[in-house]
C-alpha cells in the first residue's frame, strides 16, 4: 500500500471532507489522527471503524484549532505516540456569512485563527521532524475562494487566499528537504459546513433554500453538481504519494469548472 507505515494528522476530520481524507489515507495503509469537534461517542465510533476497516492505528485529538499551544502540543504528542508526523492535512475550517459592516469582530478573528493561523502553527510544529527524516507531505484544504471571491464572506475568502500564499511560501522553504506543500481548492462540496451557511445566505439575500442551492451555490459551478468529499480525498491521497514528489507549491482546483470562468 502506497502510504503504509506513514502517520497522518488530518485536522477538522470528525466529519465531511476531513473524515473522507482520513479514511482514504487509512485505506492506503497510513495510521491516522482525527481531530475536530463533535459527539464523543460518534467520534470514537468513527475511530474504531477506521481501525476495523483498514487495520491501521487511529487516534483522536481534541486540540482546539483556535489555540496555538494546543495545535503544537498535538503534533508533539503524535510524534511521541507514533514516532513521526509524515503527512499533515490542514483541513479545519468554519464559515460565517454577513455583510462586511455587520461582520462580528470576534467571528472574523475566529475564522482567521481556525482557517489560516492554525495551518501555520501546525506546519511550524511538524516541519522540524519532516526535515530530519527528509520526507513529508503537507496538504492544505483551501477553496475555490482561494482564487476568487464571493460577497458576504470576507473572513473566509481572506483566510483562503492566505492559505494559498502560505502554501507557496512553505513549499519554497522546504523544496530541498524532501517535503512537499500543496493545497486543494474544492468548489462547493456538500458538507455540514456548506449546509450550515444556507440559512445565513437565505437571510442575507432574501432567498429560499432552493434558490440558495441552485442560484447561489451551484450557479458558480458549470457542472451544476456538488463536488464529493471522496473526490477531494482521492486527490489528497495522490498528493501524499511518491508519485507526487515533484509537485509542490501547487493549488489544485476541484470545483466543477468554477474558477475557469
Amino acid at each position: 500500500m502506497p502510504l503504509e507505515k506513514r502517520n497522518a494528522i488530518v485536522t477538522g476530520s470528525t466529519s465531511g471532507i476531513g473524515l473522507s481524507i482520513a479514511r482514504a489515507f487509512a485505506k492506503e495503509g497510513a495510521n491516522v489522527v482525527l481531530n475536530g469537534f463533535g459527539d464523543t461517542a460518534a467520534i470514537d465510533a468513527e475511530r474504531a471503524s477506521i481501525t476495523k476497516d483498514f487495520g491501521v492505528k487511529a487516534f483522536y485529538s481534541s486540540a482546539d484549532m483556535s489555540k496555538p499551544d494546543e495545535i503544537r502540543a498535538m503534533v508533539k504528542e503524535v510524534e511521541e505516540k507514533l514516532g513521526s508526523v509524515d503527512i499533515l492535512v490542514n483541513n479545519a475550517g468554519i464559515q460565517h456569512v454577513a455583510p462586511i459592516e455587520e461582520f462580528p469582530i470576534e467571528t472574523w478573528n475566529l475564522i482567521i485563527a481556525i482557517n489560516l493561523s492554525a495551518a501555520f502553527h501546525a506546519i511550524a510544529a511538524a516541519v522540524p521532524g519532516m526535515k530530519a527524516r527528509k520526507w513529508g507531505r503537507i496538504i492544505n484544504t483551501a477553496s475555490a475562494h482561494s482564487l476568487v471571491a464571493s460577497p458576504f464572506k470576507a473572513a473566509y475568502v481572506s483566510a483562503k487566499h492566505g492559505i494559498a500564499g502560505l502554501t507557496k511560501t512553505a513549499a519554497l522553504e522546504l523544496a530541498t528537504h524532501g517535503v512537499t506543500v500543496n493545497c486543494i481548492s474544492p468548489g462547493y462540496v456538500w458538507t455540514p459546513l456548506v449546509e450550515k451557511q444556507i440559512p445565513d445566505t437565505m437571510a442575507s439575500r432574501n432567498l429560499t433554500r432552493e434558490q440558495v442551492i441552485n442560484d447561489v451555490l451551484l450557479k458558480a459551478q458549470p457542472t451544476k453538481q456538488f463536488v464529493t468529499s471522496d473526490q477531494v480525498a482521492a486527490l489528497a491521497v495522490f498528493l501524499a504519494s511518491d508519485a507526487a514528489a515533484q509537485i509542490t507549491g501547487a493549488n489544485y482546483t476541484i470545483d466543477g469548472g468554477w474558477t475557469a470562468e
